[in-house]
């Protein structure tokens, strides 16, 4: 830098970091072909939020299995599916959007997730996987939207603390143990159109 006055000059050293929410994908994460391989734990920043970059059209079986650190995530627009066991014991996710782009969620994607109190599922998913919100203790209440035609086997089994849920009409089939050990759901109406 130059003074205009005493054209008197000095140098300095200018240190650029990256911020704590930068999206740019850490080393170490593998995607492959638009599937989002795998986000390994150890690569999730130190205030827990992951954003997925917008190149990814779906998050791959066990992406972050087991990745306690995790406490949020931004899911981009471009994704469609959550495959099996993508989040499966995620303890720290407290609270997730799906976003309208998604058509299906994977067996067991959010099962063991046992912070996760709210969800929203958009009404573009048709399908529940078995197990998808198994273990998730404190889901207290979750909309299910009118695209859904099936319910898989135990999708929110030992959901402690769910205590209302809205099946709509679209849905026909309603898995075994669906609901199994959810103590603190007092009712549930079954729609016209379920056939098992």
């Amino acid at each position: 830098l130059e003074d205009k006055e005493s054209k008197e000059t000095v140098s300095i050293a200018v240190k650029v970091s990256l911020k704590e929410d930068d999206t740019r994908v850490p080393e170490g994460v593998i995607i492959k072909d638009g599937i989002l391989v795998k986000w390994p734990c150890d690569k999730i920043p130190t205030n827990g939020h992951v954003t997925i970059p917008n190149t990814v059209i779906e998050i791959g079986e066990k992406a972050f299995l087991d990745c306690s650190s995790l406490k949020s995530i931004t899911i981009p627009n471009s994704v469609t599916g959550i495959g099996d066991r993508a989040f499966s014991w995620c303890r720290s996710l407290s609270s997730i959007t799906i976003p309208n782009s998604v058509t299906s969620i994977g067996s067991y994607a959010f099962s063991g997730c046992s912070s996760l109190s709210s969800i929203t599922i958009p009404n573009s998913v048709t399908s529940i996987g078995e197990g998808a919100f198994g273990g998730c203790s404190k889901l207290s209440s979750i909309t299910i939207p009118n695209s859904v035609t099936s319910i898989g086997d135990f999708a929110f089994g030992g959901c402690y603390s769910l205590s209302s849920i809205v099946i709509p009409n679209s849905v026909t089939s309603i898995g075994r143990f669906a609901f199994g050990g959810c103590d603190s759901l007092s009712s549930i109406v079954i729609p016209n159109l379920v056939t098992s």
